[in-house]
């Protein structure tokens, strides 16, 4: 949105060069109107909203006596000369699963996590092994836990996790990631015949500023991100540029 705003500001400057005054006051009124829009959390809040809406914080789950847990991947972190972190988002994703996995053994039931993502930054080691390690330290046991390290992308995501889920058989299937990226992830899994159970594993909220704030702006980036990976999937699908649809994935 910042790339937006200084074209618009550029676009403003040439106006009045070209002395198209009442155009360029009218642009001027629209960025100021889009920066503070933006920066004060009215814009960003309304579109994050609109994403995280209809999902439960503490959704039921019948447990089947074959479950599968999907995490999807947000990145990883690098520090120092450690093993790679898990990244900002990914934290509260991976601690939602393992709450799950607990409460689904608690329940008597068999149930297997599987962690998707590549390496999509080039840090050298995939997003699911980083994870991996992280799920094994919260308790899960490695024998439970499956990796999926080819994606670069939540389409892939969806499509790489469907082999792993079809060998798997899974009675019951929940997807774990965040709360935003949740409407966007459930449409392409379903694409590949996948329709599992979403639960978020984290929250966010914009800030409402009399100032501009940078986290408002940041909002609104992964918003929109999530709006567009949406609306470009609905004109593939009529262009015939996606893969075809896949049957329902059977358990």
């Amino acid at each position: 949105m910042l790339t937006v705003l200084v074209v618009l500001l550029l676009l403003c400057v040439l106006l009045y060069r070209r002395r198209w005054r009442r155009t360029g006051h009218a642009v001027l009124a629209l960025t100021l109107l889009v920066f503070f829009g933006i920066g004060c959390g009215a814009l960003p809040r309304w579109l994050s909203d609109s994403l995280q809406h209809g999902y439960e914080v503490n959704p039921s789950i019948a447990w089947a006596p074959r479950n599968a847990i999907v995490v999807l991947g947000a990145g990883t972190a690098v520090v120092e000369d450690r093993p790679l972190q898990p990244s900002f988002f990914v934290d509260g994703r991976l601690l939602r699963a393992a709450q799950l996995y607990g409460a689904c053994k608690a329940a008597g039931k068999e149930c297997h996590v599987v962690a998707s993502g590549g390496d999509s930054q080039g840090h050298g080691e995939p997003e699911a092994v980083v994870y991996g390690r992280a799920l094994r330290a919260l308790g899960i046991p490695e024998a439970d836990i499956a990796l999926e390290s080819r994606s670069m992308s939540t389409w892939q995501n969806a499509q790489f996790s469907r082999p792993i889920l079809a060998g798997y058989a899974p009675q019951h299937i929940v997807l774990v990631t965040s709360g935003i990226h949740l409407r966007r992830s459930l449409l392409y899994f379903a694409h590949f015949g996948i329709v599992p159970q979403p639960v978020a594993g984290d929250w966010v909220n914009a800030r409402r500023e009399v100032a501009p704030d940078s986290w408002n702006f940041f909002l609104m980036d992964v918003s929109l991100h999530e709006y567009l990976g949406i609306l470009r999937y609905h004109v593939y699908n009529l262009l015939g540029w996606n893969a075809p649809k896949a049957p329902p994935l059977a358990a």
